[in-house]
């Protein structure tokens, strides 16, 4: 047996370069298959990237914090967000996290046009991506199909192809180890089969295998949110599982938050070719 020892892979170390659609996991994966990309959709399905989405198509821009919860609160009470206005926990009253929280009428009385969304995987995944300087979309099964007509934009606005960086946030234990999410594998490959659809195909095998799993399962889809670990946890633990129906349907928005200047906004024409 050889006693050659095996250099650890670095998270820093680019992956999957040579492929026009990539497929990672969270921060570390971001670190890798970020590097070259034209285009970074960002996945956090129960709940960041639904309430972006859900936020977005009732005018409310969100800011990803790129913190924990407890550090936003430090920054609110000493007014570090400005105009901005933190929204509420999971659970509580008005805006929050929880995707059914994004009413017109609970946006009205939010105070404010920019809510400051901290999330423990989903905000920090996306201010991680806004620094590759390129445009970071939030992606959701409701919008997986205009998230890749914006790429497929996207790429005409430019004249050439541009690769993409999709990354599952997956969730997070205690301890910030990721753990692997069966909503967000769903979400993934739902964005890359719509990519397909459109001749964006060109798949790394880890993007081919998340697309497949898609396919595969997309009509249990509903099903699979519900009785998934984190679809679990909400309904029992959280009483909301009402959030985890809205993350499961499929195709109901036309709507494509941009994250631009550390903001995710409704994809405006200008972004489309504006050389980030």
């Amino acid at each position: 047996m050889s006693s050659t020892a095996r250099t650890p892979m670095s998270p820093d170390r680019p992956l999957q370069q040579e492929y026009e659609v990539r497929f990672d996991w969270a921060r570390e994966g971001l670190r890798s298959i970020g590097q070259g990309a034209g285009v970074i959709v960002v996945i956090d399905a129960i709940s960041f990237t639904t309430t972006v989405e859900r936020a977005v198509s009732e005018g409310l821009e969100v800011q990803p914090f790129a913190g924990t919860r407890a550090e936003a609160e430090a920054v609110a009470a000493g007014g570090g967000f400005g105009a901005a206005r933190l929204a509420g926990p999971r659970g509580g009253d008005g805006v929050t996290l929880s995707p059914s929280s994004l009413t017109a009428e609970n946006v009205a009385a939010f105070g404010a046009t920019r809510a400051v969304v901290p999330s423990f995987n989903g905000s920090r995944l996306s201010a991680a991506a806004a620094a590759f300087g390129v445009p970071v979309l939030a992606a959701s099964l409701r919008n997986r199909t205009a998230v890749a007509q914006w790429i497929l934009a996207r790429q005409h606005a430019v004249g050439h192809r541009v690769k993409v960086a999709v990354v599952a946030g997956g969730e997070v234990r205690d301890d910030d180890t990721v753990r692997f999410s069966v909503e967000d594998l769903l979400t993934a490959g739902a964005v890359i089969d719509a990519l397909g659809g459109l001749g964006i195909d060109a798949c790394s095998p880890e993007a081919a295998a998340a697309c497949a799993a898609y396919t595969g399962l997309a009509r249990a889809a509903r099903h699979l949110f519900t009785a998934s670990t984190s679809g679990v946890e909400l309904r029992d633990d959280y009483g909301q599982g009402g959030d985890v129906l809205i993350a499961a349907q499929t195709d109901v928005s036309a709507t494509v938050p941009v994250l631009v200047d550390g903001v995710f906004r409704e994809a405006d024409p200008g972004d489309l070719a504006d050389g980030r």
